[in-house]
């Protein structure tokens, strides 16, 4: 009886621990922003990575490259009714959601092909539509990403950047 408690004791421990560090949550937790704009419901999902005490704009994401807008699968973009971002039209559906980031100002990009897993297999021919905005200098750090929608317009903010887009 000894010797099965010797042995069924470690077992037991080894189980109990991996299952623990199974139940983690993801270092990149699935987010969702939501709100209406002139009556168009905009719902916007995401994985919301940390800085993590990194320099993100032009290093973690570089400049000049398609970035996810967010960690792991691509960020949707959705409108329940057609909208105008940064002064052009953008019809109802779904949508990934992509940024280029340059130094000093970005391409926000609205791709049909709403589901897809990063950029990796991203398509210039499948986009809908491309802006080019603004990025502004944030007064405080924001540590995970996080997108608003509100007063007429969609932020991505992360680190010391606010990537606001107009919303009509």
């Amino acid at each position: 009886m000894k010797l099965v408690r010797k042995i069924l004791f470690p077992f037991i421990t080894l189980l109990v621990v991996n299952f623990t560090n199974a139940q983690e949550k993801p270092a990149s937790s699935k987010e969702m922003a939501t709100g209406k704009i002139n009556g168009a419901t905009i719902t916007i999902n995401y994985s919301s990575p940390s800085v993590k005490e990194r320099k993100i704009w032009g290093e973690l994401v570089p400049f000049n490259e398609v970035w996810r807008a967010g960690a792991n699968e691509a960020t949707t973009f959705e409108t329940s009714k057609d909208i105008t971002v940064g002064g052009s039209k953008l019809p109802a559906g779904k949508y990934s959601f992509f940024v280029i980031p340059k130094e000093k100002e970005c391409i926000v990009i609205f791709n049909k092909e709403a589901k897809q897993w990063g950029s990796s297999k991203y398509n210039e021919k499948e986009d809908q539509l491309r802006v080019t905005v603004k990025q502004q200098a944030s007064k405080s750090s924001t540590e995970k990403l996080v997108y608003t929608v509100a007063n007429n317009k969609v932020v991505l903010s992360w680190e010391n950047w606010n990537i606001p887009m107009s919303i009509k």
